[in-house]
């Protein structure tokens, strides 16, 4: 991430809000607030509707270096920690409206 955007944005990687992932490898949130197995489109979309406005980038997070992935650059909303539960409550909310349209 460029200097031009310290302080106002912020690095998303998916073991961030990941439920299966242990702090160890790489959560930030608490785990009553993660969510299992988050996908970059599910993050981009949380974003989006919050209106983060996300870039998908290809980067190599550094705790697993050896995996090809995705990180997501979002606008900072209060503190990262409160951003990063925002997205992980979004998602939630996307996949219970997915859930409910297919049962409908």
């Amino acid at each position: 991430m460029s200097k031009e955007y310290k302080g106002r944005r912020i690095v998303v990687w998916p073991v961030y809000l990941d439920a299966s992932a242990s702090r160890s490898e790489g959560r930030k949130i608490p785990l009553r607030d993660a969510v299992r197995k988050p996908r970059v489109e599910e993050i981009v979309e949380a974003a989006k509707r919050l209106g983060l406005n996300p870039e998908v980038e290809e980067a190599r997070y550094p705790r697993s270096w050896w995996e090809n992935t995705r990180r997501i650059l979002v606008d900072k909303m209060g503190s990262k920690l409160s951003t990063l539960k925002a997205l992980a409550l979004e998602i939630r909310k996307i996949r219970e409206e997915k859930r409910r349209l297919r049962y409908t």
